[in-house]
């Protein structure tokens, strides 16, 4: 199973992408085993940190997570034999945790404000990680601290060198730890020209452009500081997005069906990544490259009557499938 992460398709954005517009690219790394680009990095940090004979048998894993590095490390240590242990909060989706409990990781659920996500959530977790980390013979993999972790998107910049033959101009991401943003750009940078590297955040939490901490329901993204390991000498532009037309662009592509597979793949997927940031590309010529997170279609965006059947799908291995017409869901398998 850990030899299916990576080579991820990639698709050309068409009738959502206005006329004269750059060509927008999109990488779908919701093909990684559990949804999300978050397998690299917890594949990355675990064989390098056994590599090291810093990770040996019988230790624990531990980590502080907003939910996807969790289920990724929870599915690799589950693989590789190792107890993992997860701090985790319970603004995250419910179907998040129970995923990691899926794979087998022991949840420590600490309390939000009002179920939002507040500057002072994450610092909170990283400490209750040292604290039981301390505990027992354990490897804390400290995603925002552990470099492993940026080395790990590494080979995401290398398939997009090989899957687009044209220069790469602008290469969008979101930002959590940075992890990816950081190590892809470091790759694609390599090659001439140069692409302009553009970061995401919510609006309504801006530090990477200045702004101050505050609240805002995208898990897994903006934890109230500037992540240790982002590098600002790599970043052309910071920018806020608002949630709504986040969330508005990814039900939009979704409906319409946008994505043309321009890599391998079985024609256009049926869901849509974690919270697609849209962008609006410069008119003319030009390739931007952009990668939504992957993993569970975000709490907010169902309702509670839809957030079951999702859940019921991801046990049965099956895929979720919305009628907008009618407003139901069911599962269905490919």
């Amino acid at each position: 199973m850990l030899e299916a992460i990576g080579n991820t398709p990639l698709v050309r954005l068409r009738r959502i992408v206005p006329d004269g517009a750059a060509e927008v690219l999109v990488k779908l790394e919701y093909y990684n085993p559990t949804g999300s680009y978050k397998d690299r990095m917890a594949l990355s940090m675990i064989e390098r940190a056994e590599q090291r004979g810093t990770l040996k048998p019988g230790m624990t894993v531990v980590e502080y997570t907003g939910g996807s590095t969790g289920i990724s490390l929870a599915f690799v240590c589950a693989v590789k034999g190792y107890r993992c242990r997860i701090v985790t909060n319970d603004a995250v989706a419910p179907e998040k945790r129970r995923s990691m409990e899926i794979f087998g990781a022991e949840l420590e659920v600490l309390k939000s404000a009002g179920g939002k996500l507040t500057a002072d959530l994450v610092p909170r977790m990283m400490e209750r990680a040292r604290e039981i980390a301390s505990q027992e013979p354990s490897y804390a993999t400290d995603q925002m601290h552990n470099p492993d972790m940026v080395a790990g998107y590494e080979s995401l910049g290398e398939e997009l060198l090989r899957q687009v033959d044209r220069p790469i101009h602008t290469f969008c991401a979101a930002v959590g730890t940075s992890g990816m943003l950081v190590g892809t750009s470091r790759v694609l940078r390599r090659k001439e020209p140069r692409p302009r590297i553009v970061a995401f955040e919510p609006a309504t939490s801006s530090v990477l452009t200045g702004g101050k901490a505050g609240t805002h329901g995208v898990e897994g993204v903006a934890p109230g500081f500037v992540p240790p390991q982002f590098d600002r000498a790599l970043v052309s532009e910071a920018r806020g997005v608002s949630e709504t037309e986040a969330r508005r662009t990814a039900w939009e592509l979704a409906r319409r069906g946008d994505e043309h597979r321009t890599q391998r793949g079985r024609g256009a997927p049926n869901r849509q990544g974690d919270r697609l940031r849209p962008h609006r590309g410069h008119r003319g010529r030009g390739q931007r490259v952009q990668v939504p997170g992957g993993g569970l279609v975000p709490r907010d965006a169902l309702t509670t009557s839809t957030r079951r059947h999702h859940h019921r799908c991801m046990i049965a291995g099956a895929d979720l499938r919305l009628d907008h017409a009618t407003g139901g869901a069911g599962c269905h398998r490919a």
